[in-house]
C-alpha cells in the first residue's frame, strides 16, 4: 500500500521540514530524488535521506549518538553545560522532540549512546533482567596482570555491593594499555571504579557496542537513526 512520503518521514522531522527537505532534493526513492506528491511502499521502497536509511512506520525515534567528552546526558544543565541534546536537530530535543538518552555516559566518557522516544523500548535495555551486554575500550594507566583480570571476571566489591561477573580482554600491551571490557551492568561509573579497583586509573573510555549494535565509524558529535533490525535486536 502506497502512502505520501512526507508521513513516512514526520518520525525523521515535523510536517513543514519534511517537505523541506524533499522540496530540497534530500530524500531518494530507489535511488530517485523525490519530488512533492510523492507515493511510496515503506515495505519495498529504499528510502533514504541525505543518503541514509531513514525509520519508516514507527510513531518512535531510535537513534544512536556517538557523544563526545564533556557533553552532559541531562536533557538541561542549570550551569549551561553542553548537552548531547545540542547536537540533535531541535524537533527532536526535548520537550517538543520527547527524547531522552538510554542510560548514560558520565561526561569524561565518550562513545555509543542511544537516544529514543520510547519508554518501553529503552526499560528492555537497561533492566538487568534483560542481559544487554555493552562493551568498552578503556585505556588504563599500567598493564593489568592476568591476576588482576582474573579478578575482574569474577566481580568486585564496588560502593558496598558485588558486581556481577564480566568480561575483560588486554587489548594493547604498552605503557598505558587498553582493555575491552564488556558487562551487562550499568552502574554509575561501573568500569571507572572496577579498574581503579584492580590498580588501573582509567584514562580515556569509550563505548563501543550496546547489545551487539555496534558504534562503529560514526564520527564523534554525529548521530543517524538505527535500522529496523537494530531496534528488534536491541528491544
Amino acid at each position: 500500500m502506497k502512502i505520501r512520503l512526507q508521513k513516512i518521514l514526520s518520525p525523521t522531522a515535523s510536517r513543514r521540514k519534511a517537505d523541506a527537505f524533499v522540496a530540497e532534493g534530500r530524500v531518494t526513492v530507489n535511488g530517485v530524488v523525490a519530488v512533492p506528491g510523492t507515493q511510496v511502499d515503506p515495505n519495498v521502497d529504499v528510502i533514504l535521506l541525505d543518503g541514509k536509511p531513514i525509520q519508516v512506520a514507527t510513531a518512535h525515534v531510535y537513534l544512536m549518538l556517538h557523544k563526545p567528552e564533556g557533553a552532559l546526558t541531562t536533557a538541561d544543565d542549570p550551569q549551561g553545560r553542553p548537552t548531547i541534546f545540542d547536537l540533535l536537530p531541535e524537533e527532536m530535543r526535548p520537550p517538543l522532540g520527547r527524547c531522552f538518552s538510554v542510560g548514560r555516559l558520565d561526561a569524561d566518557s565518550s562513545g555509543l549512546l542511544l537516544v529514543t522516544t520510547d519508554g518501553d523500548w529503552a526499560y528492555r535495555i537497561t533492566h538487568p533482567s534483560f542481559v544487554c551486554k555493552k562493551k568498552y575500550i578503556a585505556r588504563v594507566q599500567g598493564v593489568p596482570s592476568e591476576d588482576a583480570m582474573k579478578a575482574f571476571r569474577a566481580g568486585l566489591d564496588i560502593d558496598g555491593k558485588r558486581t556481577a561477573p564480566c568480561e575483560i580482554e588486554l587489548i594493547k600491551k604498552e605503557r598505558d594499555a587498553r582493555v575491552c571490557v564488556t558487562l551487562h551492568e550499568g552502574r554509575n561509573r561501573q568500569v571507572r571504579k572496577m579498574l581503579l579497583a584492580i590498580g588501573h586509573r582509567v584514562i580515556t573510555l569509550k563505548r563501543v557496542e550496546i547489545g551487539g549494535v555496534r558504534l562503529g565509524a560514526l564520527p564523534k558529535g554525529q548521530w543517524r537513526l538505527l535500522t529496523t533490525q537494530e531496534i528488534n535486536q536491541l528491544g
